[in-house]
C-alpha cells in the first residue's frame, strides 16, 4: 500500500467520522468538532489526489531546470487550494464558535433539542 493510498483512506475515514459526529450529537460544540474533522479529512484527500510519487516540490531553482520542470515537479494547484481551504475552514470554525457562544449566552444551553424558538 502506497503513501498516497494511506493518505486517501485516512482522509475518507476522517470525513466519515466527522460527518457521523456532526449528525449524531445534539451538542453544538461536538457538532462543530465533527465538521472540523470532516474538513481536515477533505484537505487530506485533496493533498493525496495532488501527490505524484518521485517528483520534487514546485520550486524552480538550479536543481530543477525550467526545460524539464513539467516532468519533475508536482502540480502546485492542489497545495494552494488546500492552503486556501485551511484558512476558510478556520474562519468558518471561528464563526460557528461565536454563534455557539452567543446561543449559550442568550439561551443558557448548547443542546439543539432545547432550542425550539424557530421550529415549526
Amino acid at each position: 500500500m502506497t503513501l498516497q493510498n494511506i493518505a486517501m483512506s485516512t482522509g475518507f475515514i476522517l470525513i466519515l467520522i466527522g460527518l457521523y459526529g456532526a449528525m449524531t450529537h445534539k451538542n453544538i460544540l461536538r457538532m462543530i468538532v465533527g465538521f472540523t474533522i470532516a474538513g481536515t479529512g477533505t484537505n487530506l484527500v485533496l493533498i493525496a489526489v495532488g501527490y505524484l510519487p518521485g517528483r520534487a516540490a514546485p520550486i524552480l531553482n538550479a536543481a530543477v531546470p525550467i526545460e524539464t520542470a513539467s516532468a519533475t515537479i508536482v502540480d502546485p494547484v492542489p497545495q494552494a487550494l488546500v492552503l486556501t481551504a485551511i484558512v476558510i475552514g478556520l474562519g468558518v470554525t471561528a464563526l460557528m464558535l461565536a454563534f455557539a457562544y452567543k446561543i449559550h449566552a442568550t439561551k443558557g444551553t448548547l443542546d439543539i433539542s432545547k432550542l425550539t424558538d424557530l421550529k415549526w
